[in-house]
């Protein structure tokens, strides 16, 4: 079968975000399918790269060009942003990322414009420090204004480091499952296969690589005794605690790496994992399958908030509300959020986790705790969100824990901010029910 080049490939992913939203997690396997082999791994680092700098690569484009592109020939506008992309922050050799990008203006059914492509990336080798001087703040730290905006207004003395910190790439993270093997047996393991990694000094659980791999080279991968979970997110289980006889819901539960988790951490007597998105569901479900986990776990398609359509009027000793969120505390993860998320979103998915906290209250016994978590950075999602429940609702009250990483946040939690001990960015509130 023949393949389709990698940076047409990458460019008609990009295409495809812009034009019909999705993201990247769910475009690259159908667009990798395409590629050759030795060429899957470029498709990604294109698509991420292109992702994380888009700001600035599309204002670098824009200061080159004498007028803008009609919108039919957008892909040849990504094309040039890929070849700046190359240029500015890779290894690629400056000519071969010259000749790459107008060779592939041919193979895009556009060969007009091959002197366009070439002029453009040869006028920004000559200046780039120039052209990138003259870029506007959001354009030159690759971040959308509104967004930047919200950084300085909730974090004023660390919204710089956010944004830093949002434009590296992610180290790969491993959780350990302890149940089957110790970390220490199996970084051995892992020196065995030549995989470089270290632990994290964040949680017990957790093994950090020097460089990412696929899973499928991991040891023991599919035998259950690892998967892929930052260090941030294997927190909610050991807040959750061992659960010995009660009863846990996890109320958004996919893909399903904090279930499975819990499974992994605890001794619970049942546990209830609900997804509102059967396909995402099914990824919960190949999830505990792989580790052996899936007899322990009930699993619902539902809307968690909707409890007449789920809940069978017996309550919950403990709640999981990993809340859907604006993704701001992962951006460094999945770059694609810049492009993808509007500064309207973020009202909404208030009013969501609203509604979740308001419905999943009712289900949690007395004397129970609800765990309330986000992977964002902004205060009206997180601490702002908790301090209005807990003045609307008078059996609410915070209860206290620990973590070695963190904010803390006066009557609300605590926030962990991207690049804090090599983590995601991520909020924690630990809620309990009045007796």
């Amino acid at each position: 079968m023949a393949t389709v080049d990698v940076r047409v490939a990458a460019v008609n992913v990009m295409l495809q975000l812009h034009n019909e939203g999705g993201s990247l997690s769910r475009l690259l396997p159908e667009a990798q399918q395409g590629v050759a082999d030795k060429d899957k791994a470029l498709l990604q680092a294109l698509c991420f790269g292109m992702s994380r700098f888009s700001g600035q690569l599309s204002g670098l484009v824009d200061s080159l060009l004498s007028k803008p592109l009609k919108r039919k020939d957008t892909d040849v506008y990504l094309l040039m942003q890929l070849g700046v992309f190359q240029l500015a922050f890779t290894r690629v050799a400056p000519h071969a990322a010259v000749d790459n990008a107008v060779a592939a203006v041919k193979k895009m059914g556009k060969p007009w414009a091959k002197g366009l492509v070439n002029a453009v990336l040869r006028n920004y080798q000559r200046q780039p420090a120039a052209l990138l001087a003259k870029l506007d703040e959001p354009a030159a730290l690759s971040h959308p204004a509104w967004l930047l905006k919200r950084f300085k207004r909730d974090w004023p003395e660390h919204w710089q480091s956010i944004v830093e910190q949002n434009n590296r790439q992610a180290p790969m993270t491993l959780r350990v499952n302890q149940s089957k093997i110790k970390c220490e047996d199996y970084l051995h393991k892992l020196d065995s296969a030549g995989i470089q990694a270290t632990r994290s000094d964040a949680i017990e659980t957790a093994i950090q690589l020097q460089s990412p791999v696929a899973v499928q080279s991991l040891p023991a991968f599919e035998q259950g005794e690892v998967s892929v979970q930052d260090a941030a997110a294997q927190y909610a289980a050991v807040v959750l605690g061992r659960g010995e006889g009660q009863r846990l819901l996890d109320a958004c539960a996919a893909p399903g790496g904090k279930t499975a988790h819990a499974l992994e951490h605890g001794q619970w007597d049942e546990v209830v994992a609900l997804d509102q998105d059967a396909d995402r569901l099914a990824r919960v479900e190949e999830t505990l399958m792989r580790l052996q986990l899936s007899d322990r776990c009930q699993l619902q398609c539902a809307d968690a908030a909707n409890t007449e359509q789920w809940w069978d009027k017996k309550q919950f000793d403990v709640i999981l509300l990993d809340a859907p969120c604006s993704g701001t505390g992962v951006i460094r993860r999945h770059p694609d959020i810049k492009l993808l998320r509007r500064n309207t979103d973020i009202d909404q998915l208030v009013q969501t986790q609203q509604q979740l906290l308001q419905s999943l209250w009712k289900t949690l016994k007395p004397g129970g705790k609800l765990l309330y978590a986000t992977c964002s950075v902004l205060k009206p999602e997180n601490e702002h969100q908790v301090n209005r429940f807990l003045e609307q609702q008078e059996d609410a009250a915070l209860a206290e824990f620990d973590l070695p990483v963190g904010l803390a946040r006066p009557n609300a939690g605590i926030q962990i901010l991207p690049g804090d001990q090599e983590l995601d960015g991520f909020f924690y509130s630990l809620l309990v029910k009045a007796g």
